[in-house]
């Protein structure tokens, strides 16, 4: 983010220059890493508490309002965006109109110091008609994206209608459980019913986020991993040996919830019903 240009459209709202000062002093109070100070000339410090706030701001001006007003003026056909801090899915109805948007925005976000990050910005083909017409060129089964931490998938429900179905990101597994398992060695001599409590914090966070319809294999494959994991620690605590799967699963029976989906289908959440006025007489 360029701080003149965030100084800009911060502007647009506060009137109060001493919030403007205070803001661009805590963008450039810099960064202290292993005892040494680095000064900030762009961007917002990373962690700091005002920065989602602000990169939302800064993507408000130079994103958001671009990008509904070129939906409105070029695009022809249906156009979907979802944006969520600095990622987003941008959906068409035609490919070209895909491609020319593109090419608009990778000019768009120059102009405020922002690029593209290239890995991870690709055109592809989704939706209900995907995986039809892949079939009639001979080409495989639609491609997949993940966004925020949920791969997206192709898919079609028990009635044989298409449906998006959504899992857990493998990545975004694995670095969790990595997490969780550098936190039960640090926790393992604590007492078990104080790791089972802490243990089903965990797995009830993971639920609320995960638990959308169609990913409870993830949701179980989580419990498996924690399972594991909590095993090998509790193992480690003496030299008397492991701890067998019995009275393991004994003790995850007690403290772990059953996987289950949490949130409505989508049709269940966007379902509005109105009831009609009761007519005097």
């Amino acid at each position: 983010m360029g701080h003149e240009w965030l100084r800009k459209f911060l502007e647009h709202r506060i009137g109060d220059q001493r919030v403007i000062r205070l803001i661009l002093k805590w963008l450039k109070a810099g960064v202290m890493e292993d005892g040494e100070w680095t000064a900030s000339e762009e961007g917002s410090p990373q962690g700091g508490t005002i920065s989602p706030l602000l990169a939302n701001v800064y993507l408000f001006y130079a994103f958001d309002q671009w990008a509904h007003r070129w939906r409105k003026k070029v695009a022809t056909g249906d156009v979907v965006i979802v944006r969520y801090a600095d990622d987003f899915v941008v959906g068409f109805e035609r490919r070209e109109e895909a491609e020319k948007f593109q090419a608009a925005l990778s000019e768009r976000l120059g102009k405020f110091g922002l690029k593209l990050h290239p890995k991870k910005t690709r055109i592809l083909e989704f939706g209900r008609y995907a995986a039809e017409r892949r079939e009639k060129r001979g080409e495989r089964k639609p491609e997949t994206f993940t966004f925020l931490g949920l791969t997206h998938i192709c898919a079609t429900d028990r009635k044989g209608r298409f449906a998006v179905k959504r899992v857990t990101s493998q990545k975004r597994m694995t670095r969790k459980l990595h997490e969780l398992r550098e936190e039960l060695i640090r926790r393992r001599h604590d007492p078990i019913p104080e790791q089972g409590k802490w243990l089903r914090s965990v797995i009830r966070g993971f639920d609320a986020y995960h638990g959308v319809p169609g990913n409870i294999d993830a949701l179980s494959a989580f419990r498996k991993g924690i399972f594991r994991l909590w095993r090998q620690a509790l193992s480690r605590r003496s030299q008397n040996g492991t701890v067998s799967v019995e009275r393991m699963a004994r003790v995850s029976t007690r403290w772990f919830p059953a996987a289950k989906v949490v949130h409505p289908w989508p049709e269940q959440r966007f379902d509005a019903k109105t009831q009609g006025r009761n007519r005097m007489r």
